[in-house]
């Protein structure tokens, strides 16, 4: 590094009833890679909305290297060399690469400049993408490919991350970072937010650390451990997720031989998916974004009808059943998808506990809604899993992303489920409240019932699962014990290995 690029000094934004950032001060070096932590709801989406101009700040000022630094809008972010990659993706589908990536620029060249352009810096930083490719047919790591390839046509400045390695494999995590350390090589400055401590101990150089709203400390990560850094965003000691180590029981969920067409042109299409799940196991599916997750539980929902006997509960053949009638029987599931799937966004708290909780829970009689009971549900909520909100009567919009996953998972694990499928259950959520999920699924599962977690975050499935399966194209590996995997293995059988349990099987 050679010096300051970008100074914030003092930056505070408030909405009502709550203050995002308080007087928040650092700087971000040249050529340096920067984490931005903290739990969820500790400003680090507003400071981020600030620099790329999204959100005008009440007070408090940021130079670029020297120079004030306000910009308006994200159009004058980029001119000054600002770039930013979102967690969650901006692409047409239905276009191809170079047509995207023209979407994004003031003054595109002609597609067949671009194209060519979009071939050699994707090339030259190790992210090779064909321009001419449809995108609906990426993998989710080549989607994200497009967005960073997207920000370098830019050439910028300062290159903003928020949780890109959500989405990619360890072999891709490992091409990301190669091509963020040659960025930094060149020069580039970048903002890195993740939730994967240990990435940030391997990648970055600093650590800025916010704790409701405050600049509450800075580290050097390679010598800080990914438990001091927890802990310094909490502000308390990281309990860690301890399983009872309850035995085994029946099989309470059987899906055999279970086909079915994508819902929609570039979904995925489950294929001859065979799965066996006992009382007390959790059991979990690895897979990166795309390869069917999101079909493999709209089927086991019920949102998606399949033949009658492809899915078995207790026994009982329930493939032909409803979302609502397989509540009943015990078999919940939460989707990846919270705000807009799984909530409600301009319901309120009270409401969204009433949406899945009416049968479980008794919240409605003859017909007519029990309001009281329905309030009382979403207060057990929010005091058993500590969401933060004033209280039910919020939308659900109104939490921060972290904090209605929170609110998503404690509704359904406290309507006791005999089973309980779970996609991406921390996805996007610090360390402590990752813990928090991961214990009371823990607990679920010691309690006697069956649960499935999908899930992209190895770490999580290594910690929580009994037992391992990958999902790859719509098909499912059999599954075999996690503690016999590698890290390496895991990785390989998400990418596609569909040999490796067999070849384990012969060895």
């Amino acid at each position: 590094m050679t010096g300051t690029l970008i100074s914030i000094q003092g930056l505070t934004k408030a909405y009502p009833g709550v203050v995002a950032n308080d007087t928040v001060s650092f700087d971000i070096g040249e050529g340096e890679i920067h984490a931005l932590l903290g739990e969820n709801g500790a400003g680090k989406s507003t400071l981020v909305k600030m620099i790329y101009g999204l959100v005008k700040p009440d007070s408090g000022t940021m130079e670029m290297r020297g120079a004030p630094f306000a910009p308006p809008e994200p159009r004058a972010a980029r001119a000054a060399g600002v770039a930013m990659v979102f967690q969650h993706f901006s692409l047409f589908d239905a276009l191809d690469v170079a047509e995207n990536i023209a979407l994004g620029m003031e003054n595109p060249p002609p597609l067949r400049d671009l194209a060519a352009r979009i071939r050699t810096v994707s090339e030259e930083y190790g992210l090779p993408l064909d321009p001419y490719r449809t995108v609906g047919d990426l993998s989710a790591g080549e989607r994200q490919r497009v967005e960073i390839i997207r920000c370098l046509l830019q050439d910028p400045k300062l290159l903003i991350m928020d949780e890109p390695t959500s989405v990619l494999t360890p072999q891709e995590v490992e091409i990301l970072f190669e091509t963020l350390r040659k960025l930094r090589e060149e020069g580039t400055s970048i903002l890195y937010i993740s939730h994967k401590l240990e990435e940030i101990r391997a990648l970055c150089d600093t650590a800025t650390i916010l704790r409701l709203g405050k600049n509450v400390g800075t580290c050097v990560p390679r010598d800080t451990t990914a438990r001091q850094m927890a802990e310094m965003m909490v502000g308390s000691e990281l309990q860690t997720p301890k399983s009872a180590g309850a035995e085994m029981g029946a099989v309470a969920l059987d899906v055999a031989g279970l086909s079915m067409p994508a819902p929609s042109q570039f979904g995925t299409s489950l294929k001859n998916v065979h799965l066996e799940l006992k009382k007390g196991e959790i059991l979990g599916i690895g897979g990166v974004a795309g390869n069917g997750q999101d079909e493999l539980l709209l089927a086991l929902s019920g949102e998606l009808r399949v033949p009658r006997d492809a899915i078995k509960f207790a026994g009982q053949p329930i493939g032909h059943l409803g979302p609502n009638a397989r509540r009943a029987l015990g078999l919940l599931c939460a989707p990846e998808e919270r705000l807009g799937h799984a909530a409600a966004p301009d319901m309120s708290l009270t409401e969204n506990a009433l949406l899945t909780g009416a049968v479980r829970e008794g919240l409605e009689r003859n017909g007519f809604l029990r309001w009281g009971k329905a309030r009382q549900f979403a207060e057990d909520i929010i005091a058993k899993f500590d969401v933060r909100t004033p209280g039910p009567d919020n939308a659900a919009r109104s939490l921060s992303g972290g904090n209605l996953q929170k609110f998503v998972i404690g509704r359904e694990v406290l309507q006791r489920p005999e089973v309980l499928v779970v996609n991406q259950p921390t996805w996007g959520v610090d360390a402590s409240a990752a813990a928090a999920i991961r214990q009371a699924l823990l607990d679920l599962a010691a309690r006697g019932a069956g649960v499935i977690v999908i899930s992209q975050d190895l770490d999580e499935l290594m910690e929580v699962s009994d037992n391992f399966a990958a999902l790859n194209e719509g098909r499912l590996t059999a599954k075999r014990p996690t503690a016999e995997l590698t890290v390496e293995e895991i990785g390989l059988m998400m990418g596609g290995a569909h040999g490796m349990e067999v070849a384990h099987a012969e060895a």
